[in-house]
């Protein structure tokens, strides 16, 4: 056999980790070693052998991000980021380019998909505690991805320049202003002049373009900080052994693929049958300065948001209520951050956890409460409702949280996970610390 310049066999299992594959894989993977690198990430990587669907989600939005940025890419190639053309040019993709209203129906839907995914992962990532230690920075991470993706797809809903684009880019752009000193200046900086117009499209379209590419390097560094201290799981226990967790694939990648075949034919009613079901009637004329559109509001994913700037409706401490608004409404995605030390608790998961439990399941109710009113005039008692909701969503984190974490008193935690999962075994539930949840 030969030998290599070390002195080591070339075929030998100490300097080939890519054994079994042809000799130009191993060549490669030896100077380059991402075959080795993918097999123990995504192929070998101990999982916890009790995850359930809810996990699927995470797996399900990097799908979703790969078919964003695609899409949009083709879509780039045809449209003119000009607010003479622009409206046309959208019209021209879906009447002329070969198959240009699919791609644009895919990409359209798919942004409604995204957020729907990640808010189902995020809520999961609440109810069984996968914020708590060590993983405070993968959670922190995640939130810096859905920042990300909202200002990705505010600058993406502008695009089409029709009556709603045209004029969500006025109200919220024009949010900025409220800030004391510097204010007015980032909404010039945002126009690029004095007022919405060709600047702006052209600032949008550029920054459109190039945050999805950043949301993937940060996912990259998400599934890091993933991958430095394993999944979480439903038990919210750390795996004690090779008998708590089994190999990634085929297992998992086999449960993956049945989550995004069911979400497929999910994805596929809307792009084939209600393809404008997320879109105002108003963005099928063109933007006109000159016509302010009766009821102006954002895309579905963003309507909790401005439903809490909206119930902001008085001064406080001399601060005025539209500076109150921009600070609640960005106040809602950054105690977010605060999260693992906001849940005082010594145990992850809510299962364990009798009245965080019922309690978990009042933050989407009112999550949905605030989508409701954002999605309504504000008047009347919508107003009302808006501002009860806002006051719960943050009276959830800055007081249920901690106060529930010290006063609650947790059910004991399985032994192991294998030991929960083959319940055949008496001591499956034997008591444990509360402490071992971490």
């Amino acid at each position: 056999m030969a030998a290599t310049s070390h002195g080591a066999p070339a075929g030998s299992p100490a300097n080939d980790p890519a054994a079994g594959h042809s000799r130009l894989i191993r060549w490669i993977d030896y100077r380059l070693p991402f075959v080795s690198v993918l097999e123990h990430e995504l192929i070998d990587y101990p999982t916890p052998r009790n995850l359930n669907y809810w996990w699927n989600f995470g797996s399900l939005a990097g799908i979703v991000l790969v078919i964003m940025i695609v899409t949009g890419v083709v879509l780039a190639m045809h449209y003119t980021p000009s607010a003479d053309l622009a409206f046309d040019s959208v019209q021209r993709i879906m009447r002329d380019v070969n198959y240009g209203w699919l791609i644009r129906y895919i990409h359209m839907n798919g942004a409604s998909m995204f957020f729907l995914i990640v808010y189902i992962h995020l809520f999961r990532g609440l109810y069984y505690g996968s914020y708590k230690y060590p993983r405070e920075l993968l959670w922190m991470i995640g939130v810096v991805i859905l920042l990300l993706m909202i200002a990705t797809a505010f600058m993406g809903y502008v695009l089409p320049w029709g009556q709603m684009s045209y004029w969500a880019a006025t109200v919220i752009t024009n949010l900025f202003s409220a800030i004391p000193v510097v204010g007015q200046s980032i909404v010039t900086l945002l126009w690029g002049g004095f007022t919405v117009g060709n600047p702006t499209l052209n600032r949008f379209f550029s920054l459109h373009y190039l945050l999805p590419f950043i949301i993937v390097a940060v996912v990259g560094l998400h599934l890091i900080a993933l991958h430095q201290h394993g999944s979480n799981n439903p038990l919210g226990i750390d795996k004690r052994g090779p008998q708590d967790t089994i190999p990634f694939h085929p297992y998992y990648t086999i449960k993956d693929m049945f989550g995004l075949s069911v979400f497929l034919l999910f994805f596929a009613i809307f792009v084939f049958y209600l393809p404008n079901a997320f879109v105002s009637p108003d963005n099928s004329i063109p933007a006109n300065p000159m016509v302010t559109p009766t009821h102006i509001v954002p895309e579905w994913y963003l309507l909790p948001f401005y439903a809490i700037l909206r119930s902001i409706t008085f001064n406080f401490l001399g601060i005025p209520s539209k500076l109150l608004g921009v600070i609640a409404s960005m106040g809602s995605i950054f105690i977010l951050f605060l999260v693992p030390w906001l849940d005082t608790s010594p145990v992850r998961s809510a299962r364990f956890r009798p009245v965080y439990r019922v309690v978990s399941f009042l933050l989407p109710i009112d999550v949905i409460a605030l989508g409701y009113v954002g999605s309504q005039p504000p008047e009347g008692w919508v107003v009302a409702l808006g501002q009860v909701a806002t006051f719960y969503y943050y009276f959830h984190f800055l007081i249920l949280m901690p106060v529930l974490g010290k006063w609650e008193r947790p059910r004991p935690l399985p032994i192991s996970i294998a030991a929960a999962v083959l319940e055949g075994n008496p001591s499956a539930f034997a008591a444990a610390t509360p402490t071992e949840g971490h």
